[in-house]
């Protein structure tokens, strides 16, 4: 058994707990001759207009979107995902990868820095070089279209180590960027043990990572990256707040702070875990949120009917179990009653929603990331606490207000250490916008023309041309 690991991956479906792909895991020659074959690609491929480069990026997404069902299903057998809504992950690439090939040509354009008589003078954005996407099984499409689409507009050739519970995703990447023309070696995927992924990361062939996962994980990606000076942009966990205020719409507020915060089963780093709420409200929006709470259903993600599936793997499942159940011995009240939720039997992966109040800061359920369908409902008096209390955490990913007041939401998102600051929706991201985390929950940035700046280097051309 310890052999078989060393040499393949076994991705357990949550769905019933089989093997659901079994993939070699690559040879030492393998991963030596990827990243010759990206470095010998790069040298032609930077060297393409970007308007070419976007056409080939275009046929990219024009591919997957023909093979969008195909993919959608995949991901329920591989993480859980109701098929319901997996289509969703699909349009959503979509929507981010032509955000991106849409703005790259006046992102990436050379920039003019003023005339001045004798001298051309501008800067250009190059390409890095090779660009090791290592993304996360959560949304596996959308975390890795981030950095992927956007490095190749740029001129870089990538990389993709994508996670044991996904591996179907690097290869339909493949697939999709084959059928659209793109030239050999500028996208490749691996199958990676973890050492293997040290290594490629210690490889001088490397010029950046894009990491998605656990702080514990990013800050092995750091380690292995620590004696070379290459970027490494990473994001990590969450721990999300919500306030919501007096004056907020409280329908609205409720169903979308239940879908943040169960959307995926709570599989999300930007997802909801944390919710203060203005006393005024606080009684009726318990009411409510548990009301629709109980209106979920929990079971197989293949039925349509199933609002709910299992979360990625059985001992995750029991972490979150554990999660609970230390919580309530600490004096915490749960709101649920699991037993409605009959898919939950206790010891497979699929888990019921869980809504916990009489809870405060010194709990381990409301500082630190549970990664599961958990939420923590806390009473506020004032916008000034629900700041204090938002900001005591080591994550920050997004935050949100629920408010009428624009105003009041600009002002307090000032305060307030996050990333994004949301008014009125929560569990969205926003291509046009930059995607950035503050404290543990990373650095560095994707999407939005901001993007493009962490995977290029600038680099002046100062040219006199009058020599008198």
């Amino acid at each position: 058994m310890n052999d078989l690991r060393k040499t393949e991956q076994r991705t357990i479906s949550p769905v019933d707990g089989r093997v659901y792909v079994q993939r070699p895991f690559a040879a030492p020659g393998e991963i030596d001759a990827t990243l010759q074959r990206a470095r010998q690609a790069l040298a032609a491929w930077r060297e393409v207009p970007v308007a070419g480069r976007a056409d080939i990026a275009r046929r990219f997404a024009d591919s997957f979107e023909r093979h969008g069902p195909e993919i959608a299903a995949e991901l329920s057998w591989q993480m859980g995902r109701p098929i319901r809504f997996a289509p969703g992950e699909v349009r959503g690439t979509l929507e981010r990868a032509r955000y991106m090939i849409d703005a790259a040509p006046a992102a990436l354009a050379d920039i003019e820095v003023g005339r001045k008589p004798g001298f051309t003078r501008f800067i250009r954005r190059e390409p890095l070089g090779v660009v090791l996407t290592i993304a996360a099984w959560n949304y596996p499409y959308l975390i890795a279209v981030n950095s992927v689409v956007p490095a190749i507009l740029a001129g870089n050739a990538v990389l993709l180590k994508h996670s044991a519970q996904t591996p179907l995703c690097a290869e339909r990447f493949a697939q999709c960027f084959r059928e659209a023309g793109l030239p050999d070696g500028v996208f490749q995927f691996l199958h990676l043990t973890h050492a293997d992924t040290g290594r490629v990361i210690r490889d001088t062939r490397v010029d950046f990572v894009a990491f998605t996962g656990s702080v514990a994980a990013g800050r092995a990606v750091q380690g292995a990256a620590a004696d070379r000076f290459i970027g490494v942009g990473l994001e990590l966990g969450g721990n999300d707040p919500a306030y919501v205020r007096a004056d907020a719409d409280l329908r609205h507020a409720v169903e979308n702070l239940v879908d943040g915060a169960f959307f995926n089963s709570g599989q999300s780093c930007c997802g909801i875990g944390r919710i203060y709420v203005h006393e005024s409200l606080h009684a009726r929006f318990v009411e409510a949120f548990v009301d629709l709470t109980n209106q979920y259903r929990l079971g197989n993600p293949l039925e349509p009917e199933s609002t709910l599936g299992p979360v990625v793997r059985t001992d995750a499942a029991a972490a979150i179990r554990r999660t609970i159940a230390a919580a309530v011995h600490a004096g915490a009240r749960p709101l649920i009653d699991t037993k409605r939720f009959t898919a939950d039997d206790g010891q497979s992966a699929y888990v019921a929603p869980q809504v916990l109040v009489d809870v405060h800061h010194g709990m381990e359920v409301v500082r630190e990331e549970t990664f599961g369908p958990l939420v923590t409902l806390m009473k506020v008096s004032s916008d000034d606490e629900a700041i204090r209390l938002m900001n005591d955490s080591p994550y920050g990913l997004t935050a949100s207000v629920w408010t009428q007041d624009e105003s009041a939401a600009l002002a307090i998102g000032g305060r307030v250490e996050t990333g994004t600051w949301f008014m009125n929706r929560c569990d969205y991201l926003d291509p046009a916008l930059a995607w950035v985390g503050v404290k543990d929950s990373g650095r560095g940035c994707t999407l939005s023309v901001v993007g493009f700046e962490h995977l290029t280097r600038p680099k002046s051309f100062h040219l006199r041309t009058t020599l008198t």
